[in-house]
């Protein structure tokens, strides 16, 4: 049982970024990004390069991947859904499908359908307390607790998470105080890239690097969200990491391949009695 609740922590890990970066998105922009999973694809992808074919470290590659990552989500925003702003939140959901078509096909079209892995040095799993601990677990719980301590303090902490939370409660209200909303908008894609592109080097260091990894993962990514609170960025964290050690438990009298229906029926269950997520807080439109 040690074990499972181990691994069910670092599977609610590996989900726990691209959770914040899809409720980052739908707290600000208040649509569900379906091309979270696309951009986690590129980020391990950009990393793959940076890493293998430059010869860079994969600390390097992985920063380079996040803010190349990041950089991407503003260019998007900026061809695609800022011309749509305003329209029907389907509508948004709708181009972000097909955006991440584009972007995942993109990707195959230039890596090709081959499994791929990063340059590092394999090692033997450790054993500490009855536990099996894998080569990338140690790197996986660093940068996670990292990545959402930093974006905890910018959300609390600084002018831009303050400008942030403004432009999430009353886009109208916090123009009139003088928040530049578009500038928010750029910020909020910036950190959702670049969280995404750090989940794609973990995934791939976790399960090697393939054009569906980000698809794979989507639906966890979804339903995490959703059991957190979709429109409260940090509770999405303990939406993941709930959803990863129930998952993972239901595997000590369900064979593993239900792992994801147990995950499912958690979703479906929080959205009858709790439709705004375990942490959410209800949201009102004025």
């Amino acid at each position: 049982m040690g074990q499972l609740l181990f691994n069910g922590v670092l599977t609610g890990l590996l989900v726990a970024l691209p959770a914040l970066a899809l409720s980052l998105v739908f707290s600000v922009l208040r649509f569900a990004n379906f091309a979270i999973g696309a951009m986690l694809t590129v980020g391990g992808y950009l990393a793959y390069a940076f890493n293998v074919l430059l010869g860079w470290p994969l600390w390097a590659a992985a920063a380079a991947s996040a803010v190349l990552t990041g950089v991407l989500a503003v260019g998007v925003d900026r061809l695609v859904y800022r011309p749509l702003r305003g329209r029907s939140s389907v509508t948004l959901l709708v181009a972000s499908m097909g955006v991440s078509f584009f972007l995942e096909n993109a990707v195959r079209f230039v890596a090709g359908n081959t499994s791929l892995g990063f340059a590092v040095t394999p090692s033997r799993p450790l054993r500490w307390a009855g536990l099996r601990i894998g080569q990338g677990t140690g790197t996986t719980v660093l940068v996670t607790l990292g990545a959402l301590l930093a974006v905890w303090l910018v959300f609390r902490h600084t002018r831009l998470g303050r400008a942030m939370r403004a432009v999430a409660d009353n886009a109208s209200l916090a123009a009139v105080r003088g928040v530049s909303r578009d500038g928010v908008i750029a910020c909020t894609w910036l950190l959702a890239g670049a969280l995404s592109a750090l989940a794609g080097v973990l995934v791939g260091l976790d399960t090697g690097i393939d054009p569906l990894m980000g698809w794979n993962y989507l639906l966890p990514v979804f339903a995490a969200a959703i059991v957190g609170g979709l429109a409260n960025p940090m509770a999405a964290v303990f939406g993941a990491v709930a959803l990863g050690v129930v998952s993972e438990v239901s595997t000590a009298w369900l064979p593993s391949h239900y792992r994801m229906v147990v995950a499912f029926a958690v979703m479906s269950a929080c959205l009858l009695w709790r439709p705004a997520g375990v942490l959410g807080a209800r949201w009102i439109t004025r």
